[in-house]
């Protein structure tokens, strides 16, 4: 299992970071997912393509930097 690092742009609260953490945990392959806010932070777990989670950041409304 690999995991791979991220930024988003755009989060400001705690749903931001929830709308992200579920967009991203529902592509196939993922088996984790942890987004810290402060940082833009996305961390996800699994063996998932980068264009699958620019994607689901940019559904849920952000930027993948």
């Amino acid at each position: 299992m690999s995991v791979k690092t991220y930024t988003v742009q755009g989060m400001t609260c705690g749903h931001c970071v929830s709308s992200v953490k579920e967009e991203v945990g529902e592509i196939p392959g993922v088996t984790g997912v942890e987004v810290d806010l402060g940082s833009g932070r996305l961390d996800v777990s699994g063996d998932v393509a980068d264009d699958a989670v620019r994607k689901a950041v940019e559904e849920a409304g952000y930027t993948l930097v």
